[in-house]
């Protein structure tokens, strides 16, 4: 046990330690969230006002150009042949020949044209600015102002890709978008350069650098995540600071104080008082929590010194109620066989009560030398009132089933004086039998009790029905009448209390009588002593591990040969029978 108790205090992570971890992770979470709010509007701000400014000049050089010049330069320099990438790159000969016949169209108003844009190219720091035409899936460079050895010869033509390739019409411009490739981070717009009729006819290409914007969002990124670190980190220790002080550091006190509490008790301390020493204040929470553990203390106490009092009467009382058992189940038949002189018949009974004490009984005794008498009875209610009715009604109507008695007269005259001593209002539901072992006949008399199972033999269990009386004790002068049915060798009667048919599992649904007809049937060859175990274990089989809510009891009569008589005594008078 202690080594179980020093592994789980090792395996515990202390207040401290969770509310630093959790305050952690909250100040991480804020930080990212912070942070990439932040970026994420300072980085939008900047694209869109690159993207509009791009746009503007994109649409500032569409108006500076005219349409017919651009379609005359373009369908002249279509006029020397198709142009051919791979050729231009790779063969010599080639590339001079087309560019002396490209350059041969670029006339003074060719270069008047590209001079322009160099100059507004140089006055707005755009990177790249050209004019092309589209012409299905290819587009051809008509202006490339650019010094460098990667500009565009007049005609060159590639195939359109990226978002020329995938806007709608892509003739009537291509709205502001940012690439980042082997040119760098580039903000591109292509606008139309339209003719007198509004028509597109070419696409003025404007490409701004965003390296410098980029390296400037890098650095206030660094900048946001130190500053707004270092402001977070600060905050987080304020707060762990006031916790220790408001929470944890009284609950700490809280902790070893308890923990005191408990060591002083173990060694037996009569009382202990290591909680209510403590004086928090901390105007809180806190502080109620620890008033009320300071009152619990104070009660704990006082539990404590009354709790061998309390313990010495449970103890006493469960003593009586063992006794009180096993008086019910010694004042019940329970010992097998019970006529092992008498193999007329065969005769097993079981109860397992709900409680220490249970309601239901069961009995069978003879009558005379040729009569055996079987009774179930339930009484409602449970506990030690229902046991203690149980005895009087089982000796009633033990002591008054005497030959040359009816049984309607025996539970009449039992009902009236259960009825004048029954303060508790309880009533008791009672079947009693008698069979005859020399005829055969069984007399019963049924005070609202279950109907009992009729085995025929050759044929199977089916419940015999019977008018049923009213219940004993339930009220005064009723008159029960009893009936009777003719048995063979071979024959047996199933008797059993209400806690059989209503057993109940764990959906809330009834063991039944059909399961129990069913069970009977499948066990009609065993011997009353087997067949009682084998409709026990069926019901627990159905039952589960839901606790039994009322008492279970059965018995079971096997008619086994009829008795041998020497014909005497055949008048009901003389065999003690009531005709």
């Amino acid at each position: 046990m202690a080594r179980q108790k020093k592994e789980k205090e090792y395996r515990l992570i202390s207040l401290r330690a969770k509310s630093t971890m959790l305050l952690v992770f909250v100040v991480l979470a804020l930080s990212v969230s912070v942070v990439y709010l932040s970026y994420r509007f300072y980085s939008t701000t900047m694209d869109g006002h690159y993207k509009t400014l791009t746009s503007h000049l994109a649409k500032t050089v569409a108006l500076q150009l005219d349409a017919d010049d651009l379609l005359r330069y373009y369908n002249a320099v279509k006029e020397i042949g198709e142009y051919d990438e791979d050729r231009y790159q790779n063969d010599a000969a080639y590339r001079a020949d087309y560019d002396a016949k490209a350059n041969a169209i670029k006339d003074e108003r060719y270069e008047q044209i590209l001079d322009l844009m160099f100059e507004i190219k140089e006055c707005n720091d755009i990177a790249y600015l050209y004019v092309q035409k589209l012409d299905g899936h290819n587009c051809t460079y008509i202006l490339d102002a650019d010094h460098t050895e990667d500009q565009c010869q007049l005609g060159t033509t590639h195939e359109v890709s990226g978002p020329t390739k995938e806007t709608p019409h892509p003739e009537n411009g291509i709205p502001a978008f940012i690439t980042n490739d082997a040119y760098g981070w580039l903000c591109t717009s292509m606008e139309p350069v339209r003719d007198d009729d509004g028509n597109p006819v070419a696409l003025v290409g404007v490409d701004v650098s965003m390296d410098k914007i980029m390296e400037d969002r890098a650095d206030y990124l660094r900048e946001t995540i130190l500053i707004i670190g270092l402001c977070l980190l600060l905050l987080n220790t304020i707060i762990v600071i006031s916790l220790h002080y408001s929470l944890i550091r009284p609950i700490q006190m809280l902790t070893d104080a308890t923990r005191s509490f408990v060591k002083d008790r173990n060694k037996g301390k009569k009382e202990v008082t290591a909680i209510s020493q403590l004086n928090i204040r901390t105007g809180d929470e806190v502080e109620t929590l620890c008033d009320s553990i300071q009152q619990m203390e104070m009660d704990l106490n006082n539990y404590i010194v009354h709790l061998t009092t309390v313990t010495a009467e449970k103890e006493r009382i469960g003593a009586e109620l063992d006794l009180a058992t096993h008086i019910q189940f010694s004042m019940l038949p329970s010992v097998f066989p019970a006529f092992p002189n008498r193999p007329e018949f065969d005769i097993f009974a079981s109860m397992n009560p709900a409680k220490e004490v249970g309601g239901d009984f069961y009995d069978f005794f003879m009558v005379d030398d040729r009569h055996v008498a079987i009774v179930m009875a339930d009484v409602s209610g449970k506990g030690v009132p229902a046991a203690l009715f149980m005895v009087i009604g089982k000796t009633l109507i033990k002591d008054r089933t005497l030959p040359n008695t009816d049984l309607g007269t025996v539970f009449t005259e039992v009902n009236n004086i259960l009825c004048e001593s029954n303060s508790e209002d309880l009533f008791i539901t009672a079947f009693e039998g008698v069979l005859d072992l020399v005829t055969g006949e069984f007399r019963f008399v049924n005070a609202g009790h279950e109907l009992p199972f009729i085995y025929r033999k050759g044929g199977r269990f089916e419940p015999y029905k019977i008018k049923s009386g009213f219940v004993l004790a339930g009220m005064e002068d009723i008159h029960y009448k009893g009936d009777s049915l003719m048995l063979e060798p071979g024959d047996k009667i199933f008797l059993y209390t209400d806690g059989v048919p209503e057993a109940t599992n764990a959906d809330n649904a009834l063991y039944g009588m059909s399961r129990l007809e069913n069970i009977l049937n499948q066990t009609v060859d065993k011997s009353p002593i087997s067949l009682l175990p084998a409709v026990k274990a069926d019901i627990d089989a159905f039952v589960g591990d839901v606790p039994q809510f009322d008492d279970i009891t059965m018995l079971c009569l096997t008619y086994i040969h009829r008795l041998e008589h020497d014909g005497t005594g055949d008048n009901p008078e003389e065999n003690g029978e009531n005709s």
